[in-house]
């Protein structure tokens, strides 16, 4: 078998995704995700310039050593540009091989570890009242986890928060927008967020939420040890990850379990974090991590210091990664849960998909490969429009994390 062709297929469903189809002498095809939020371009170019040019004429069967060509053969290592390129190649061909092989991916990756993949979903409201709505509504479709993200009293945006009531989408402009931020306003109301949901909910129902990096690491541990008594099963993001020694901080400080990596490219990025235990659950994506060839030796290292995964599933990855991560948690011996924010009907119309959901699981589906495809026809119905990711400044205009 041989690799006679392959293309890059932008659309833009309500948001822009960046899909790879490469194509075999024998007709069996496999598509992978290679969207980069706000900088999709950039993978476009990385992959039509430089990798599908030398990907033509190989053995699409040799996934290993292609992505060694890709990953070691690169002087220019890493990076969230050319690993997400280097994952849609890689998820590609995984799918090409399990549909040669005539099975579900998650058979080729070593059978299922599960019979079903415990998700969780999103509950954002604008104040505390309309956020126990929300998480009322995520427990009725049968969530047993749900991450908690409130408006903040005197901050006018906060992150995870829509401003009507369409699904939450953080590119929502041309060019980057501003938003403000006070740490101090954030850290003084969370806490009353989580007991009044506690209050309303109970014990059982799973909680999490998501700092998105934004504080210090003694704040990072304040805020833990305040939401001891909520049992969250975990905090995401506490910090801005480039320093991993941050986190000894907080660990030093908190029980409350602790998340981290969807902004990760390699095993370097989270090499320290999970062989001096200081996470708790590791969130790279096929997407960003290389693809699956790189994911599963994170997740294998992971599991020798007791680290879970917990993949980041906003829908700045397509139905195609999806798909791929949930044939990954199947299979994954370490895993833990899976993010879900669900993709619009619209954009699930130009993505085809065997995965299912029912009563806060998935489970993969049972075709051969990941069992996600593009409608090339309706996706050309949707052309590219440019949206940036927001930046933060705190109050006095300082520029901040976002």
């Amino acid at each position: 078998m041989k690799i006679v062709a392959a293309k890059v297929i932008v659309t833009s469903p309500g948001r822009n995704f960046v899909t790879l189809k490469i194509m075999t002498d024998e007709g069996i095809y496999g598509v992978g995700d290679g969207t980069l939020n706000g900088r999709e371009k950039a993978v476009v170019s990385y992959l039509e310039d430089y990798l599908i040019p030398a990907l033509i004429g190989r053995d699409p069967h040799q996934i290993e050593d292609i992505w060694q060509f890709f990953y070691r053969g690169a002087y220019w290592r890493r990076g969230p540009v050319g690993m997400t390129a280097l994952a849609a190649i890689d998820t590609a061909l995984w799918d090409i091989k399990a549909k040669a092989a005539n099975m579900p991916l998650y058979q080729l990756l070593g059978g299922r570890s599960r019979e079903r993949i415990m998700t969780y979903t999103h509950a954002n409201g604008k104040d505390l009242e309309s956020t126990l709505e929300a998480v009322a509504k995520a427990q009725a479709k049968g969530y047993k986890a749900i991450r908690v993200q409130c408006g903040i009293p005197g901050i006018e945006k906060t992150y995870g928060v829509a401003k009507s009531n369409k699904s939450y989408e953080p590119a929502d402009s041309d060019l980057p927008s501003v938003e403000t931020w006070s740490t101090e306003k954030y850290l003084n109301f969370i806490p009353e967020v989580f007991a009044e949901v506690r209050k309303e909910f109970g014990p059982d129902l799973h909680l999490l939420h998501d700092v998105h990096h934004r504080l210090t690491p003694i704040e990072a541990a304040r805020l833990g040890k305040e939401l001891e008594p909520y049992h969250l099963f975990w905090m995401e993001d506490a910090v801005a990850a480039e320093n991993q020694e941050a986190f000894k901080l907080i660990r030093q400080h908190t029980t409350t379990p602790l998340a981290v990596g969807e902004v990760f490219n390699s095993i370097h990025d989270c090499r320290e974090l999970i062989q001096n235990q200081l996470i708790d659950y590791i969130r790279s994506t096929i997407v960003h991590a290389g693809g699956i060839t790189h994911l599963r030796r994170i997740a294998d290292f992971a599991a020798l210091f007791n680290v879970r995964t917990g993949f980041h599933g906003a829908t700045d990855l397509s139905p195609v990664c999806m798909g791929a991560a949930l044939h990954f948690d199947y299979w994954v011996p370490n895993f833990g849960i899976q993010e879900h924010m669900p993709h619009s009907a619209q954009m699930e119309d130009v993505f085809p998909h065997a995965y299912r959901f029912d009563d806060g699981y998935f489970t993969p589906g049972e075709v051969p490969g990941h069992g996600v495809d593009i409608d090339e026809k309706l996706a050309a119905q949707y052309p590219y429009k440019r949206a940036c990711l927001p930046v933060n400044r705190l109050e006095d205009g300082t520029l901040w994390h976002w």
